[in-house]
């Protein structure tokens, strides 16, 4: 369960409102966690390029008496996450093989229950409206969350062109990326606890810019709600050390099927021209290519294996 008065919480609520220099503070924080907590103040304001002093308002900021109480709260917080694998030990220590298989699979179960229950229709068909109008679609999820970010850039430029998926290591060359995005472009920012805040300060920036910011992202206390018109809800919970990403995986299939429905002629036609490159520069042996037929693009199956 999420401490909402937790640290991170505390940022993550918080960081719509902070100043430049401020957000600059916590964004180091989230991305070199392990190495801020033995920071003074003066030792982390020297590594970002800011004063001692600021660092110190920051803390004051998020509510805390100065900069040792906020120090001693990101500590207690990094030893939580440096624990997860005893509290995996205390969970399955004495469980069996087959008992961790059917623990895990329930879990996964229940968390795609919870999302059918709490994803709003509404969203899902404006995210899909949207995407196929956009003139380009860029799409962002770091550490955990770029296989997600992947899968669903890979899908998409079946689907239609001027898709770009966003990877980068640090903020500026974020930006370098994003510098063409426009009203007329799409921005699917993917992102779960512990939330990405360079994923975040993308969201930012493309709703500065007045694109159509999506969200993938967990649930309505989710930061990354704050610059997204259309939030879709996938619950992801950490199972021992990792995030389970199944719903959010479904949630990103059921929008390359909705969109692969709502416009069938433009996915067969880029189906078909990128089969035919498959076979002209032999990309896949004869065997490995599924040709579509003349059914309608719905009732082919176009999230396979042989496409990877």
């Amino acid at each position: 369960m999420e401490d909402r008065n937790d640290i991170v919480t505390r940022m993550n609520q918080n960081f719509a409102q902070m100043s430049k220099s401020h957000k600059k503070i916590a964004s180091y924080i989230m991305d070199h966690y392990d190495t801020a907590v033995f920071m003074t103040a003066a030792t982390l304001g020297k590594e970002i390029g800011i004063s001692e002093s600021t660092v110190v308002r920051f803390a004051a900021g998020l509510g805390y008496d100065g900069y040792p109480e906020f120090q001693k709260a990101l500590e207690e917080w990094v030893k939580g996450k440096w624990n997860s694998l005893q509290r995996m030990g205390a969970k399955y220590g004495n469980s069996s093989q087959s008992e961790i298989l059917t623990s895990v699979i329930q879990a996964d179960i229940e968390k795609m229950e919870d999302t059918i229950h709490n994803l709003d229709p509404a969203a899902f068909e404006t995210a899909v409206s949207s995407i196929l109008e956009a003139k380009h679609v860029y799409v962002i999820g770091l550490r955990s969350c770029e296989p997600l970010a992947s899968f669903l850039s890979f899908y998409l430029s079946m689907i239609r062109g001027d898709v770009m998926q966003l990877k980068t290591t640090s903020t500026t060359e974020l930006f370098e990326q994003m510098i063409r995005v426009s009203d007329e472009d799409v921005v699917i920012g993917i992102s779960f606890p512990r939330y990405s805040m360079r994923t975040l300060k993308a969201m930012e920036f493309a709703n500065d810019r007045n694109a159509k910011v999506i969200t993938i992202t967990d649930s309505v206390h989710s930061p990354m709600n704050l610059y997204s018109s259309c939030n879709l809800l996938a619950r992801s919970d950490m199972v021992s050390i990792v995030d389970s990403l199944v719903a959010p995986l479904s949630v990103i299939n059921a929008l390359v099927v909705a969109l692969c429905v709502k416009a069938p002629e433009q996915a067969s036609k880029n189906l078909k021209d990128l089969e035919e490159v498959w076979a002209n520069y032999q990309v896949y042996l004869n065997d490995e290519i599924d040709f579509i037929d003349n059914k309608p693009v719905q009732d082919n199956a176009l999230v396979k294996d042989s496409y990877e």
